[in-house]
């Protein structure tokens, strides 16, 4: 190790040290153990331009242990990668572009949002798999104008997690072997020693799963890491699991290896022996040596040389295959939503009754002339949520340019993958499973949210209508859930036009992610239901007869059916209702006040909402005067209509019930 390097990791380390006493609040255990792999990945081996964070072929870098964001902030700043030693002074505090955990779109050179552990080894697979379907599609001989490596970085707690199971099992599965992860094992957690909890040998596991591992015993030997990724590089057949054994919190005597030094402070006085032990001569907090900075510098300027050399090879490939360089362009800019929105046989369905998955499936397979990068899969359930793309292959160690993706029985490492996927640039993908499993991905799902990726989520069997498999597969909360969450568009359907809206939606939406909830049963096509309306969230589908109505009936999904029959039969006793089709309270919401007024006149008090599933969260639509049909048990085994019979679905119940209210 060169004064230079050494000088430039110690740096890393009290930079980490003096951000996180500042704010008196941080993780300083990972910066302190991790700093020498992530100097050595960030100097030699990382290819990025600091210069343009989005240069399309820059090797990505994930840290997956986001609670070590301190390490990611410094490595910015010395790298020059658009943070200033001021940027680092606000760490952690409001409005700085160093918040607590990394945020995507927030801080320059940050490829995912981390915190949840395991979550960023999800993304990263993503990444990995997203890189490899592009290259097949768009690489030629002599132009691997796609050909980037994934690197993350992630700690015991990330290994503990089920997600990262879930991700390096597909990962291995699919021979990623652009993918590299750096374990930083140092054996602590917050509550102690990991012989707590977690004994198993990690690199058997990851050796079960596909990947090569390598062994770094000593987390300060930067050569050794060095050796160990072009070893991982070297491995063009698997996907490469890097053990690094590190010390958490090094350099502090006080806390070196012990489980305080994870998430706390050092304190004044460690932080003045961390200086000394690591020979830091400069007393004053923040304070870097010019000699730093030059050899960070020496080293940016060399990696934006990688930019000028792909540049150079980009404009002789799109030369040589004007072709792929329309393609490319294709893949690299938004649907125009004009087309979709004029094309007639995208909204086109005929009159006979089916489910909405099926409407859906249709309506999948109709897009793929208007987006060539659609690319997904479900959960091994694409056979049930009709969300296979014909005639497209399915992506594989055999045939990485397939666009249907088979995820397995893994539903938050799909929701990660997908928001890698994304994340990586120039594919659209969507993610398919039962809708009462998207408790098992919803913390994903979250995360697509936060970044303000616009996946799209397909759930089917969506509510008491899956029938005979009984409650522990019929979804009543989790509408209510995915409601709840900001940025997230929920769209439930009642026929094929709404279908193609909420695809539509979806395929359109730019930092939005979108839930298609989508029946299992078969309903009618609401003659009256059009894209104009269903575009908007919520819309009159069948008008009163006087100016005003004597009650509105909202309803969603398969519950418009039986809502409109009941108005006829309601109309026959001299009851004028009118009924408002709600597929997504979301787009409603973001209505004007004028339309929104126009659909649901406040001088209607008398309200009724139907729909199979939790009524939290209508109570804004329904008011004090208003009622709910809707579900507040976990249902039953049974043919559907004899559920919606018995959870009063029927028309005659709704009949009773809006009576009751008039």
């Amino acid at each position: 190790m060169t004064t230079t390097e050494e000088k430039t990791i110690n740096a890393l380390r009290i930079l980490a040290a003096d951000a996180i006493q500042k704010a008196n609040s941080g993780h300083p255990g990972l910066p302190l153990g991790a700093a020498p792999m992530a100097y050595e990945l960030f100097s030699k081996y990382l290819n990025f331009n600091y210069c343009n964070p989005q240069w399309p072929n820059r090797d990505r870098f994930v840290l997956s242990a986001g609670h070590g964001s301190a390490l990611l902030y410094a490595l910015n700043h010395l790298f020059g990668c658009g943070l200033s030693i001021d940027d680092i002074k606000n760490f952690r505090q409001y409005g700085s572009k160093t918040p607590g955990h990394p945020e995507y779109k927030h801080t320059p050179f940050v490829e995912a949002t981390t915190g949840p552990l395991g979550a960023g080894m999800g993304m990263a697979v993503g990444m990995a798999m997203a890189q490899a379907h592009l290259a097949a599609i768009f690489n030629k001989p002599d132009f691997p104008v796609v050909d980037n490596y994934t690197y993350v970085l992630g700690g015991d707690g990330c290994m503990m997690e089920g997600i990262s199971s879930e991700a390096f099992s597909i990962a291995g599965n699919l021979k990623l072997d652009k993918l590299i992860v750096l374990y930083d094992s140092n054996k602590i957690t917050i509550e102690g020693s990991t012989d707590l909890t977690f004994t198993e040998d990690v690199e058997k596991r990851m050796q079960s799963f596909g990947f090569q591992t390598i062994t770094v015993e000593d987390g300060n030997d930067i050569a050794a890491i060095g050796k160990a990724i072009e070893q991982a590089k070297a491995d063009k057949n698997r996907p490469s699991f890097i053990t690094v054994k590190t010390q958490i919190g090094y350099g502090c005597p006080a806390k070196q290896g012990k489980a305080n030094a994870h998430g706390e402070p050092l304190g004044a006085e460690n932080v003045a022996a961390l200086r000394e032990t690591l020979c830091w001569e400069y007393d004053e907090p923040f304070f870097v040596p010019q000699d730093v900075y030059d050899n960070c510098q020496k080293i940016s300027k060399e990696k934006a040389k990688k930019e000028e050399e792909w540049n150079n090879l980009f404009d002789e490939y799109c030369k040589k295959y004007p072709a792929m360089k329309d393609l490319w362009d294709k893949y690299h800019s938004c649907i125009k939503e004009d087309s979709l929105l004029n094309d007639k046989d995208f909204w086109s369905c005929d009159d006979t009754p089916c489910a909405t998955r099926t409407a859906s499936g249709n309506i999948l397979n109709k897009i793929k002339k208007h987006i060539p990068n659609l690319i997904g899969g479900s959960a091994d359930l694409g056979p049930s949520n009709k969300t296979y793309l014909k005639d497209e292959g399915e992506l594989s160690a055999q045939n990485y340019a397939g666009k249907n993706i088979h995820y397995g029985v893994r539903e938050q490492a799909m929701a990660a993958i997908a928001n890698g996927i994304t994340l990586y640039g120039g594919l659209k993908t969507f993610a398919a499973t039962f809708f009462v499993f998207s408790d098992y991905l919803k913390p994903m799902a979250r995360l697509s949210s936060l970044m303000e990726l616009p996946v799209t989520y397909v759930f089917t069997h969506d509510s008491i209508g899956v029938g005979e498999d009984g409650p522990t597969h019929q979804p009543v909360e989790q509408l209510a859930m995915l409601r709840s969450m900001p940025n997230f568009i929920t769209y439930r359907p009642a026929d094929a036009t709404e279908t193609a809206a909420g695809w539509y939606i979806a395929l359109t939406s730019k930092t939005t992610p979108v839930g298609l909830i989508l029946t299992r049963q078969n309903i009618a096509k609401c003659n009256a239901a059009n894209k104009e309306g269903a575009l908007k969230g919520g819309y009159i589908i069948s008008k009163e007869h006087k100016s005003l109505p004597d009650a509105i009936v909202i309803a969603t999904g398969s519950e418009v059916e039986p809502a409109l029959k009941a108005k006829e039969e309601l109309l026959k006793e001299g009851y004028d209702i009118r009924v408002v089709s709600m597929p997504s309270m979301e787009i409603f919401d973001a209505q004007s006040k004028e339309y929104k007024e126009s659909v649901l006149p406040a001088a209607v008090r008398k309200r009724a909402a139907i729909e199979a599933l939790s009524d939290f969260g209508w109570g804004k639509y329904v008011g004090l005067e208003g009622i709910t049909i809707t579900m507040n048990d976990f249902g039953a085994s049974a043919p559907a209509k004899v559920l919606f019979e018995k959870y009063g679905f029927s028309v005659e119940n709704i009949v009773k019930r809006i009576k009751e209210i008039l």
